[in-house]
């Protein structure tokens, strides 16, 4: 089986809501969100084995500004559509499901909710691991060690 895409989020999920002060990050002139990147999260990303596509209304504007922050490639980037959903579903659930085209994927949002989990159970045909990133915190290593263990479960 190919590597799983992984969809990563960057509002809630990388910038989380709430400061967090990281030793030896320099202060950010400009964005002062950007302070809240945490530059171990690059390396934490690509130790999980999936090939990571930005899916984050940041669109391009995420590996001109945060993957060099991050230490990561330049990566795919999801186009949105213009179409905003039926209100019952985070308006990125179907789309990404289209995106992953019968591929396993991750998503890394914090905005997931049961209602995105049970439709992607229901309408997807492969495995799909849709992980709600807690957003006062950001992307932690527990978040990361659950996906790399389901990644690590998957069938090869």
């Amino acid at each position: 089986m190919a590597a799983p895409l992984i969809f990563v989020d960057v509002d809630g999920t990388l910038i989380p809501f709430k400061a967090r002060h990281l030793q030896g990050v320099p202060a950010e002139l400009g964005n002062p969100l950007l302070e809240r990147l945490d530059p171990q999260d690059g390396p934490r990303l690509l130790a999980l084995g999936g090939h990571l596509v930005w899916a984050t209304t940041w669109m391009a504007d995420a590996n001109e500004t945060l993957a060099p922050r991050l230490g990561l490639p330049p990566l795919p980037v999801v186009e949105w559509p213009d179409e905003d959903g039926d209100g019952r579903l985070h308006w990125k659930t179907v789309f990404l499901t289209r995106y992953a085209a019968g591929r396993p994927f991750v998503w890394l949002d914090d905005e997931i909710t049961a209602a995105d989990r049970r439709w992607v159970a229901d309408h997807y045909p492969s495995p799909a691991l849709l992980h709600r990133v807690e957003p006062s915190a950001g992307l932690t290593e527990a978040d990361c060690t659950a996906v790399s263990r389901w990644i690590g479960a998957l069938p090869d």
